[in-house]
């Protein structure tokens, strides 16, 4: 399943993005690609958001990866060293391919 969100992920939008991803998780959708591309912006709550939707979708057996965080994004994720928890893609189909072990890496949240 592929959830693609769009504007701000702050804190008035983070409760709506984990009940999503959570309400996927239930519904049986255990692979899910969250498509940032059109992200403008994550606070430290929309963060939280996503990796609440993670643990959710973790529990449940399933996972999470992210697809085109902005470079503020991809920075966020290296000083919260949440870089090491999600993976992360640069295409959409990359992505969805790595569920089944067939996706070229990602080097977007390498430190070095």
């Amino acid at each position: 399943m592929i959830l693609a969100l769009g504007g701000r992920l702050s804190f008035r939008e983070s409760d709506d993005v984990f009940d999503r991803v959570r309400a996927l998780g239930v519904a049986g959708h255990s692979k899910v690609v969250l498509d940032l591309r059109n992200v403008s912006y994550v606070d430290s709550t929309g963060l939280g958001a996503i990796v609440g939707g993670y643990t959710s979708l973790t529990k449940q057996g399933g996972t999470l990866k992210l697809v085109n965080p902005n470079p503020r994004t991809v920075e966020l994720l290296l000083m919260t060293q949440l870089n090491t928890l999600f993976e992360v893609f640069d295409d959409v189909r990359d992505a969805v391919n790595s569920f089944s072990g067939n996706a070229r890496s990602s080097s977007s949240t390498s430190s070095g």
